[in-house]
């Protein structure tokens, strides 16, 4: 599978390296400004899942935010697939986004008035993908994850756990070259947040996607290829998982 290529099968697709240096984020707090990453350095070699943990607020959701040209550094850069990404104008951006990279977030945004397929399809609609080809990897992407029964069930109709598996589909209908995932079981109970985590696992080997994900759960982060702390700014190559520091 090619990346953006929404009617591909089931083929294994191709991760893309990753390279952040030198990434700083401050926020402004009233009349202070709150410095949140300080000089992070990251590289993510083609299809490996990396955990990234740490205390709340230090700045996980921030760095997958700039990972994820949702926001820019306030200085560094970062290059996807040996394209530094950070500098790209808005439309150019929107478009590398749209066809390269795959968000999951902890709530699963998904649009309340449009069905599951509907949610599916959005960024392959957004991509101007024809309509029947586009619903066609929708269906399949949920029958593959077992919502077959639940095409036509809009979110307000489906558990939690449901609910992030259409977000998961919703953000690999591009197969996409990088899958970001913040907190995607962190609102789920713990049998439902296994049965996810385990179809994360499994989509991102048989997509052969690069991956990252953020979790405060050290066991589920420990599963991963590697761990990463985040705290004080900075990123440290592991992390105790046994006593969860």
């Amino acid at each position: 599978m090619k990346p953006g290529d929404a009617t591909s099968g089931d083929g294994v697709g191709h991760g893309v390296a990753v390279e952040a240096r030198g990434l700083e984020k401050s926020y402004r707090d009233g009349a202070a400004r709150i410095r949140v990453l300080t000089g992070i350095d990251l590289t993510l070699a083609p299809g490996e899942l990396t955990a990234i943990v740490g205390p709340s607020g230090c700045g996980k959701s921030t760095l997958l935010q700039l990972l994820g040209t949702l926001d820019r550094p306030d200085a560094g850069e970062v290059s996807i697939g040996g394209r530094r990404v950070d500098h790209l104008g808005a439309g150019d951006l929107a478009r590398f986004r749209n066809q390269t990279i795959g968000f999951v977030f902890q709530f699963h945004q998904l649009l309340p008035d449009f069905d599951a397929v509907e949610n599916v399809m959005m960024p392959a609609r957004i991509a101007r993908l024809g309509v029947a080809a586009a619903a066609k990897r929708a269906r399949e992407l949920l029958e593959h994850v077992g919502l077959a029964d639940r095409l036509d069930h809009h979110p307000s109709q489906l558990s939690g756990g449901e609910r992030q598996r259409v977000a998961i589909c919703r953000a690999l209908i591009m197969s996409p070259a990088l899958l970001l995932a913040d907190e995607p079981t962190g609102n789920l109970d713990p049998a439902s947040a296994e049965q996810v985590f385990q179809l994360f696992l499994r989509l991102q080997a048989a997509h052969g996607t690069t991956a990252v994900m953020v979790t405060h759960n050290p066991v589920l982060a420990g599963r991963c290829g590697r761990v990463l702390t985040l705290d004080g700014g900075r990123l440290s190559p592991r992390v105790d998982i046994q006593n969860g520091s």
